[in-house]
């Protein structure tokens, strides 16, 4: 039995979304303030008594209506907003005796088992009673009415931020597959089976189903002894130790032996630990140059019963024994933090899963172990060490039960040590009006519908080049090391508020960007792909095989009959061929329509005719390639600098502007371009002007990025002072 997915709606960011988690391991990724926190949130404000909502778990949209809600004229009932909680199971038949009160009905046959929970308000009628009296309670008299304080509650938001707890709870409803679509959305007028609220003890139907646990990033974790939030390992072992370890047995009449000899509480500690220190080895540590971890006792005989374990690092050694003391030992501070994170990790997660099987009366059987951001203070190797080894630390589970672990994380590291299957995309809504709002993307949808082939490719690429596409708000696909180079050169001189987004630049190649057509379509990221022309001739002859594209020859832009050679251009977007065409191709014919319409999210650039001055020559002209097209752009100024740019033409003053594009396409065409762009980049001249269609791609996209005014969208801070 294991959780087959969940969904929100109006919590937080999660204005309307489904998660569908993986049986084994989750991954939540996406771009700062997506809604990855609340994805996981939501279980605890649900499924822990404890932790309580507040009107902030609203999504923003739900108060205005809070705002906008008028007693004498709303109906409580349905206007006042609700937070909706829909969790799905896959039961086995080991199961199928847990979940009785949740089928639908006899005739349930398989389908997955559903619980919805909802914060509703308690009793509607009563809340509108409780914040009309409220008012009248606090209301200022009349000759003070245009007075600018205004008294508690100005309106319902006002009033529920103080009074959400008193006037809303949770209540349950089974959910019946067969009345929902494909997406576990209940179909119009159905009405789940009532099951109770909280008040009424409902929530125990689901606490018997499901144990979650939360495991946050280790950020306070700290070399020094003493600190405010200071966290220590050796603490966390001891606990560890007292709940899940076998003690070591002794009465008072031993404290005199024990004292005098630690050999005996040594060895016990050995014993006792070996099978978590043995886990962690799975993790990687210790490595062959690493020290060993050692659990050794610490105490005072006159406080013998509050002592604890501590953690000691063993240096490595020969011939020594750290157990026996003849190898140099040091406390657990003298470690880095990395490591000290991971031993810490490894020990809350086997805990976590210890105090599960420990639970006293029935057993949950499903546990859910939600890991925020592992990586703190762990190197890149170590990232991918743990998400590789992260589910081998949990003890085979007995028949009818699972776990499942989700991990949040920020790492491409871990992100791509995994196949797509796992990953769970959150990213903000497009759209003017939903600025606060996320969905999410399936990764292991587009894992089973693309061709296996490029699908390998893009796995391959993104995991060798450790980039950070899930996390951006934006991509750019350049041809290659000149463009990569140049880009942020050009971002930083002409484009300086994109310098306030997230970009992540690619360098694909145009025989290769169009494979991450699928991917970015299905992500939806907004996408700038710069690449080139690739002008070439194809062989003059009738016979298909003479016109093998593969046989033909590079030449100029300005050359007849030319046609590309890049597979992006010919295969992805525009879908052309004719040089000519896609010089005459107009800008707002360079953007990827999303089914046809919509103004698209991805957009092509690639060079385009520019007016050019030589002498008394004028033309208009396009560079085959980025360097082509820079040499054009900026022809006196690159004659001036031959050494430096590597473009200048000896003798160049005596041409004609025909001659000296001949001659640049030459020299191109031998071109040392890392020479080139390093050249160009030490020169630190700000006198050269970008590529054209480089600009208008970059001012495009931060058209798309920035409207205006130029700013990013993210929730305003407001310091306020609670009396």
């Amino acid at each position: 039995m294991h959780i087959k997915s969940f969904r929100v709606e109006n919590f937080r960011r999660l204005k309307n979304v489904r998660v569908d988690l993986d049986k084994e391991t989750t991954v939540f990724v996406g771009a700062n303030n997506s809604g990855k926190t609340s994805a996981t949130h939501v279980f605890q404000r649900f499924l822990d008594p404890k932790i309580r909502f507040q009107i902030y778990d609203f999504t923003a949209d739900c108060w205005e209506v809070f705002n906008r809600f008028d007693p004498v004229i709303d109906n409580p009932e349905t206007d006042l907003p609700k937070i909706y909680f829909d969790l799905w199971f896959e039961v086995d038949d080991d199961n199928v005796h847990r979940v009785v009160d949740l089928l639908p009905g006899l005739d349930w046959n398989g389908e997955p088992v559903g619980v919805r929970m909802v914060y509703a308000p308690r009793d509607p009628s009563s809340l509108v009673t409780n914040y009309q009296e409220a008012r009248r309670e606090n209301n200022l008299p009349e000759e003070k009415s245009d007075a600018g304080y205004k008294p508690w509650p100005k309106n319902v938001t006002d009033y529920l931020s103080k009074r959400l707890t008193n006037e809303y709870e949770t209540k349950y409803y089974v959910l019946d597959a067969r009345q929902c679509d494909g997406d576990l959305v209940p179909n119009p007028g159905y009405e789940p089976f009532y099951l109770g609220s909280s008040s009424s003890g409902a929530g125990s139907i689901v606490s018997a189903l499901i144990k979650v646990d939360f495991l946050n990033a280790q950020r306070h974790l700290t070399d020094a002894e003493s600190h405010g939030r200071a966290e220590n390992l050796s603490r966390r072992l001891s606990k560890y130790y007292q709940r899940n370890l076998q003690k070591f047995e002794a009465d008072l009449d031993a404290l005199s032996a024990i004292a005098n000899s630690e050999s005996a509480l040594n060895e016990h500690f050995a014993q006792a630990f070996d099978s978590i220190l043995k886990s962690i080895e799975h993790l990687g540590y210790p490595g062959t140059t690493n020290p060993g971890l050692v659990v050794r006792a610490s105490f005072n005989v006159q406080n013998i019963l509050s002592t604890s374990a501590r953690v000691h690092y063993a240096l490595p050694t020969v011939n020594g024994d750290p157990l026996l003391g003849s190898s140099p030992v040091l406390p657990d501070q003298y470690n880095g933090l990395g490591f000290k994170n991971l031993i810490y990790m490894a020990v809350e997660i086997l805990d976590f899963h210890h105090a599960w099987e420990d639970m006293e009366g029935q057993r949950p059987p499903v546990h859910l172990i939600m890991i925020e951001e592992p990586e703190a203070h762990l190197h890149a190797q170590l990232q991918q060490v743990f998400i590789r080894r992260v589910f081998e630390l949990l003890p085979e589970a007995k028949p009818g039960f699972h776990t499942q672990l989700v991990i949040t994380t920020h790492s491409s590291h871990i992100l791509y040590e995994s196949s797509f299957q796992p990953i769970r995309y959150f990213c903000r809504e497009k759209g003017n009006d939903s600025l606060h709002c996320s969905e999410v993307k399936n990764l292991s949808l587009f894992y089973h519908g693309e061709e296996e082939v490029t699908r390998d490719f893009l796995q391959q690429y993104l995991k060798l080049t450790h980039c950070d596409l899930f996390f951006a708000d934006a991509a750019v696909l350049v041809e290659g090391n000149v463009e990569r180079l140049l880009l942020p050169l050009i971002i930083e001189r002409s484009f300086p508020d994109l310098k306030k987004c997230h970009l992540t630049i690619l360098e694909v190649g145009g025989a290769f960007a169009h494979k991450f057509q699928e991917l970015l379509e299905f992500l939806e990221i907004t996408t700038l792909v710069i690449t080139d022309l690739d002008s070439v001739t194809l062989p003059q002859s009738t016979d298909a095989e003479e016109k093998d594209p593969e046989r033909s020859t590079a030449c100029m832009t300005t050359a007849p009959a030319a046609v590309t050679s890049n597979e992006t251009l010919k295969h992805w977007f525009p879908k052309l061929t004719s040089i000519d065409e896609l010089l005459d191709l107009p800008d707002s014919e360079k953007v990827v329509k999303h089914g046809g319409v919509g103004d698209g999210g991805i957009r092509v650039a690639f060079q385009t005719r520019r007016p050019t001055i030589w002498g008394a020559d004028t033309a208009e002209l396009a560079g085959r390639t980025l360097e082509e097209a820079f040499a054009l752009e900026n022809l006196a100024w690159t004659q001036a600098k031959p050494r430096i740019i590597s473009l200048g033409i000896r003798s160049s003053s005596r041409m004609t502007l025909q001659d000296l594009h001949e001659a640049i396409y030459r020299r191109v065409r031998n071109l040392d371009k890392t020479k080139f762009v390093l050249g160009l980049i030490a020169e630190q001249d700000t006198t050269w002007k970008a590529p054209r269609y480089i600009i208008d791609g970059l001012e495009w996209l931060r058209d798309r990025l920035l409207p205006l005014p130029a700013v990013i969208p993210t929730p305003s801070l407001e310091v306020g002072v609670d009396a």
